[in-house]
This record gives C-alpha cells, structure tokens and sequence, in this order.
C-alpha cells in the first residue's frame, strides 16, 4: 500500500482517535474478562460501534477545524478590526446563550430537574408547571454563559487578569450557595458542566483566541483561553438565583 495513504490528515486524524479511544476500550475489556469474568457480550456490535464512534469523531474534529475555529477567529477579528465593542459584545453574549440555551444536555438535565421538583412538591406535578420550571432552568443558564462570555471578551479587551474573575466568580458561589434552596444546589453545581458542550467550547475558544490574536499586544496564550473556565462558574450562580427568586 502507499505509504502516503497514511500520511493523509483524515487517515492520521482516524489514528488519533482510535488512540484517544483505546485507553476507554481498554478499561472495558479489562474488568469485563478479567474482574467481572464474562465473555463480552454482543462483540460485534461492540466492534462497530467502536468504528462508528471513531469515525464520528474524526469527522468532528474535522469539522471544528475547517469550520468552527476559523469562523470563531475570523469573526473575532473583524468585529476587532471594526472598533465597534459594543458589537461584540452583543455578538459574545448572543453566542454564549444561543449555543447554550438549545444543548440537549441542558434540556435534558432541566426536565429531570422539574420532574424532581414535582415529586418533592416544590412545583406543581401537572405538565405546564413541569414545562415552565424546567425553560426557567434553561434560560437561567443561557443567560449566564451569555453573561460570562461577554465579561470575558472584555476581560481580553481590557487585559484583566484572568484570576480575578475566577476568584470573584468562586466568591460568589460561596457567598450565595448558603441561601439557596438545598433541593436546587445540586443541580446549580452540575450545571456549569453545559458550558463544556461540544458546541460551545470550540466556538468560544476560538473567539478568545481570534479576539486576543487581533488585539495588539494580547497573547493569544494567555489571553485567549479562560473564557470557558469563567463560564462555568456563572451557571452555579445564575440557578441558585432562579431557586431564590421561583
């Protein structure tokens, strides 16, 4: 076979991602025959899967690095160039919550959070009630990732120290975490893991890192990453407030 067919970026990126899966595969199969000491069962739909998944995200990463980052850059940049922070800053908060409000793992996290707080008696159990509690939920994060992403694209524009937004956003979920209903801190803690959606991490990657590139004396190093860190505190804060507020 050629040996240029292995060098070609979507075979090697197939490499890449088998690597990446294979520790997973290997933990499976270890306590499957070994501890567990059961032959694996449907091994063959256990196979393709694997192919599938590997494919799949092969074709991700692809996708993020033909399409989302150099979309998420070039638009930083122009936005930049324009002058106009205003702009951009509507433009950060738009993207913070549109790619935020319709993740299916918030929406999925929301409906079991309201079918808990029905069952709790928190909120009524009929559908309508169900259905308000959960898009308030949705919204409340939505509109904090949407905030956090804006404060961060200014953070960069105005050089502030990455860590001081980290310790005020930890000092405030201390702070508000006492006044919470208890039924509601546990969804506030794991709801900042949205902000790690797949969607969401490379397009606001890539606009920190567009932003700082485009911004004369900025590291795209330093500056540029951080933005999802913040993000992931604001979310904690924004549901204990719903639950406050409700």
């Amino acid at each position: 076979m050629n040996m240029s067919f292995f060098k070609h970026p979507f075979v090697k990126q197939l490499g890449s991602s088998f690597l990446d899966l294979a520790p997973i595969l290997a933990v499976v199969i270890v306590f499957q025959i070994w501890v567990i000491k059961q032959p694996i069962p449907d091994l063959g739909n256990l196979i393709m899967g694997t192919v599938f998944v590997v494919l799949g995200l092969t074709l991700f990463i692809q996708g993020l690095e033909l399409g989302l980052f150099p979309i998420g850059e070039s638009m930083a940049y122009a936005f930049a160039k324009k002058g106009s922070v205003a702009w951009l800053l509507t433009f950060a908060f738009c993207l913070g919550f549109g790619t935020t409000v319709a993740e299916p793992a918030l929406i999925a996290v929301a409906n079991e959070a309201a079918n808990i707080a029905a069952k709790g008696k928190l909120i009524s159990a009929d559908l309508q009630a169900k259905a308000g509690y959960a898009m308030g939920l949705r919204l409340s994060v939505a509109l904090s990732v949407g905030f956090a992403i804006m404060v961060g694209v200014l953070r960069i524009i105005k050089g502030w120290p990455l860590h001081y937004l980290i310790i005020c956003g930890y000092a405030a979920v201390l702070i508000i975490t006492p006044f919470a209903p208890k039924e509601i801190i546990g969804i506030a803690y794991d709801s900042g893991g949205v902000t790690t959606s797949t969607i969401t991490v490379p397009l606001v990657t890539a606009l920190g890192i567009g932003l700082a590139t485009a911004i004369k004396g900025r590291n795209p190093m330093i500056d540029g990453f951080g933005l999802i860190a913040f993000a992931s505190l604001t979310p904690i804060v924004f549901v204990m407030a719903y639950g406050i507020l409700r």
